[in-house]
């Protein structure tokens, strides 16, 4: 079938919306999860935190199949068998009794989700390079965004009318659209002559691949360290705002309300990417996570919450500087290995969900009474990831320098 050429404002809501299918699977079902854990008898409320980060880490085993997949079958039909595999997955889970069924369902959720997540990643990187992929990348997210805006208030709407089990149904709706979609208006961007056989030597050959560009693995490394905090937040947001302060039916608005300042800054993001360079972004983003993550740490470290008017004040600043971190540290990973985008997109998704999830999941261990531990977790993250980019810096600035003199010397 024959498929003309679409304009990037439908190619970015395209892309947005392949991502947003698993942004609907973690958000919508965060009303939810005290109805959920009664349901399969969860009795400590803490395991609630499971059904969003074992979904995460489904997605970052799955990258790794559909990642080198892609780069051999194509964009298009690894896409379509992801999507299969979270529909009979989201089943599973609508029909679980127990919690360890429930985990793995979630796992096979994320398993199949990491396909549109990946993939897209990789159509963004065949059609686009630089500053222009980040643009690119910060508009997606922009979109992307509006998800975690509205899907907390769709998943109470569908709690309330139909029960938890609706949620499910609607996701495996919602993703059918998008597949459809993708289908008939995108074009393969992996040209058969970039199409590799499918066997093991393609992912090995990737990950050697892969290994030589040590920006990559820095800037990896980066956002596994950086977005640990951020899904300890999502995780334990339900925790922290239904239970420690007894808002339930106004968390809704307050997690879409904290979405909408993730939004603006992707979007301011998007606009100065191409003036300031994402490296400079990053660096200076860094920096004011980690003053203001400090601040709060510094200032509510004794027992009990703060006023939830002062919370949700320094989770918004938080949350606003990370919207200039994740993006660009994406963009900044996937630049030097555009040539093995599939299975580069895999690998940079595998090793940063890995990390996350053993250090969002220390991090969500240690919140019981109060939030301090996010904001802990923000400032201890924020210092390292800092420490990194600035050592990486310092290291090129020394390279230069070396080379100015040795070229001084010849001449």
């Amino acid at each position: 079938m024959s498929v003309k050429k679409i304009s990037d404002l439908e190619f970015i809501s395209l892309m947005a919306s392949l991502m947003a299918i698993a942004s609907l699977s973690l958000d919508a079902i965060l009303p939810a999860l005290g109805d959920i854990g009664i349901s399969i008898c969860i009795t400590n409320s803490k395991d609630n935190q499971l059904l969003i980060t074992m979904i995460f880490f489904g997605m970052g085993v799955g990258q790794l199949i559909s990642g080198a997949l892609s780069d051999s079958l194509g964009r298009k039909p690894v896409v379509l068998y992801g999507y299969i595999v979270f529909a009979l997955a989201s089943l599973l889970c609508i029909h679980s009794k127990s919690l360890d069924i429930m985990i793995v369902g979630r796992v096979m959720q994320g398993v199949g989700l990491s396909a549109p997540r990946s993939v897209s990643m990789s159509i963004i990187r065949d059609k686009y390079s630089g500053n222009h992929m980040a643009r690119i990348m910060s508009f997606v997210s922009v979109i992307f965004i509006l998800v975690p805006i509205i899907a907390p208030s769709f998943g109470k709407l569908m709690l309330d009318s139909f029960g938890w089990e609706s949620i499910f149904y609607s996701q495996i709706i919602f993703g059918l659209v998008v597949i459809i979609w993708l289908w008939r208006r995108q074009k393969e961007t992996l040209t058969e002559e970039n199409k590799k056989e499918v066997k093991l030597s393609l992912f090995i050959n990737g990950v050697r691949e892969f290994l030589k560009h040590k920006d990559s693995i820095i800037y990896t490394l980066m956002i596994g360290i950086i977005t640990a905090p951020f899904l300890a937040y999502i995780s334990a947001s339900q925790q922290i705002f239904q239970e420690q302060y007894g808002l339930v039916d106004e968390y809704t608005y307050i997690f879409s309300g904290l979405a909408i300042v993730i939004g603006l800054a992707t979007y301011l993001n998007g606009m100065l990417v191409m003036k300031f360079g994402m490296l400079r972004l990053v660096t200076l983003s860094l920096s004011s996570l980690l003053t203001i993550s400090t601040l709060y740490v510094i200032l509510y470290n004794q027992e009990g919450n703060p006023p939830v008017i002062v919370l949700i004040v320094f989770f918004g600043l938080t949350l606003f500087t990370t919207g200039f971190i994740v993006g660009n540290l994406n963009a900044l990973a996937m630049q030097p290995i555009g040539h093995i985008a599939g299975i580069g997109a895999a690998i940079v998704g595998f090793i940063s969900t890995i990390i996350t999830i053993l250090l969002a999941t220390i991090i969500g261990r240690f919140i019981s009474t109060t939030a301090l531990p996010v904001f802990m977790g923000f400032s201890f993250c924020g210092f390292l990831a800092l420490l990194i980019i600035l050592s990486l810096r310092l290291a090129r600035k020394n390279i230069a320098m070396n080379f100015r003199n040795k070229l001084v010397i010849t001449i």
